[in-house]
């Protein structure tokens, strides 16, 4: 999908997005913006199911005064903010049959009129569009206009769903987790059997809803430790009937190798507001005996010799490969080598 974008991204050539609810389709609209020569223009989003019908014309080419009763004064429409830049056109599938004929004129003749007013304007707009409805099916159900969707449809791009893409979930999650961060809230951290159970789940949201999931997670469990138990249902259902149990110290260490050590570091180093109170008595008194903890231990030394145990290990695997080496981590290669950096092993 990131190579059909930079592969269409220099060109003004239509694309259409296709995927489920809440998959991610205009965050792909937005990186075919970001990586074209109009990065620099507007980037105008317009939900065509979200508007009605009645208004959605004005919306898209605007308004003369008195064109309609509410017409106080003239208004620009969303082809003219986008002038120079990427008009995108969410869910067209839901656009009227009546308003598909205006906008596939638009699209072939690069010009419009505003309501109420016959002067002709050029737009100089790239479109990009996107739907979760299937629109052959349409086509064929006489709800959508066949030559609209074939004028649309120059350069496809589909968005998996969430549950096809399980394997990135740790990185969305962490990803996600970062925004929040930025936001002022605390992040948590997640067992092993937690992160299992999120990628166990069927996700029918997609990313919009993991995304409100982790923001409920940091709002109930900020800078704590989330195992399956605390997960909503039913994820956390399905986690604690298959036998979950509560952390234990080398479910912890491999998602921290994920990237969430820095974050252990970096509270560390500012002072954590969260006490061990946070943890499940269970789950503190697990990590206390695995550690060996004892009256001057040093928790920092004690976590970077184990991470360099794991990145040994991962090299020895990958025959001294880095890249190979961080795919076993499951890390980006440019992390690994700044572990192995600050590590002093490299």
């Amino acid at each position: 999908m990131r190579e059909q974008v930079s592969q269409v991204a220099e060109f003004d050539t239509l694309v259409l997005i296709q995927g489920e609810s809440g998959s991610g389709k205009e965050v792909v609209a937005r990186a075919v913006h970001n990586a074209s020569p109009r990065h620099d223009k507007p980037f105008i989003p317009v939900n065509c199911g979200a508007i009605p019908a009645d208004l959605l014309e004005s919306e898209l080419f605007g308004h003369e005064k008195g064109a309609f009763t509410g017409a106080i004064s003239a208004r620009k429409g969303r082809f003219e903010m986008a002038e120079g830049g990427t008009l995108f056109l969410d869910e067209i599938g839901d656009m009227s049959f009546n308003m598909q004929v205006k906008l596939l004129r638009v699209l072939q003749e690069r010009c419009f009129e505003r309501v109420g007013s016959n002067q002709t304007i050029q737009c100089n707009v790239r479109i990009v569009a996107a739907t979760h409805r299937d629109l052959p099916k349409m086509i064929d159900e006489g709800s959508f206009r066949h030559d609209l969707y074939y004028r649309l449809n120059v350069f496809p791009i589909t968005v998996p769903p969430l549950r096809d893409h399980l394997a990135d979930l740790p990185e969305l999650v962490a990803h996600l987790s970062e925004r929040f961060k930025q936001r002022g809230m605390a992040i948590p951290r997640f067992t092993r059997t937690a992160l299992e159970a999120l990628q166990g789940y069927n996700w029918p949201g997609n990313v919009r809803e993991l995304e409100n999931i982790l923001e409920r997670l940091a709002i109930t469990h900020g800078g704590k430790l989330v195992s399956a138990k605390d997960l909503p249902q039913p994820m956390a259902q399905d986690a604690l009937g298959q036998g979950s149990q509560p952390i234990d110290s080398d479910d912890e260490i491999s998602f921290l190798l994920r990237g969430y050590s820095e974050d252990c570091e970096e509270s560390e180093a500012q002072g954590s507001p969260h006490s061990s109170a946070d943890f499940d008595a269970g789950e503190s008194e697990q990590l206390i005996c695995a550690a060996g903890l004892t009256e001057g231990f040093d928790l920092k030394a004690h976590m970077q010799e184990i991470e360099k145990q794991y990145i040994v290990e991962a090299l020895r695997r990958a025959n001294g490969t880095v890249t190979q080496a961080a795919k076993i981590l499951g890390l980006q290669r440019t992390t690994l080598a700044e572990k192995m950096k600050k590590l002093h092993m490299a």
